[in-house]
C-alpha cells in the first residue's frame, strides 16, 4: 500500500464535469494497492496519515495533525503511484491490485480514515478531474512495507 499525502486549502474531484467532492482544508490522499496488502495494513496507514504533524502551530512550525486543525480529507484511488519506470520509457502497472480487489480495499480505507475525520472520496476507476491547491506545497509518501 502506498500513500501520497498533499496538504492542501481546497481541493475538489469532479467527473464528468460534475463535481463529485470537495474539502475546504485537509488533506488529499492519493492511495494505491498492491499483492498482499492487508486490512491491518489499512488501519497502520489511515492511524499513521492523521496524526501526521504537517499543519502549522501558532508559531509556524509543522506540528499539528488534522484531527488538531479540524480538517477533511479528500481519499483518490490511484492506481498509478505503483508504476514501473525501471524498463523503457512506458510505465508498467503490474504491481498494482487489480480493479476488483482494490476497489473493496479503498472503500475499507475510507471507512477507517473516516473514523478519524470527515472523508470524501472520489469515485473508484473514473477519469477524474483532481484540483489541489497544495499548501505549501507539503507532500508526504507512505508505503507500508
Amino acid at each position: 500500500m502506498k500513500v501520497c499525502i498533499q496538504r492542501s486549502k481546497h481541493s475538489s474531484v469532479v467527473v464528468d464535469n460534475k463535481l463529485v467532492n470537495e474539502i475546504p482544508y485537509g488533506l488529499v490522499v492519493l492511495v494505491g494497492f498492491t499483492e498482499g496488502d492487508t486490512i491491518e495494513d489499512i488501519k497502520k496507514m489511515a492511524k499513521k496519515v492523521v496524526n501526521l504533524r504537517i499543519f502549522n502551530d501558532e508559531e509556524g512550525i509543522m506540528n499539528k495533525s488534522i484531527l488538531e486543525v479540524g480538517g477533511e480529507i479528500l481519499s483518490i484511488s490511484q492506481f498509478t503511484l505503483y508504476a514501473n519506470t525501471k524498463k523503457g520509457n512506458r510505465p508498467s502497472y503490474i504491481e498494482a491490485l487489480n480493479g476488483e480487489e482494490a476497489i473493496k480495499l479503498y472503500e475499507k480505507w475510507n471507512e477507517e480514515l473516516n473514523q478519524y475525520t470527515v472523508t470524501k472520496p472520489g469515485i473508484f476507476g473514473a477519469d477524474m478531474k483532481v484540483n489541489i491547491l497544495n499548501d505549501g506545497p507539503v507532500t508526504i509518501i507512505i508505503e507500508s512495507r
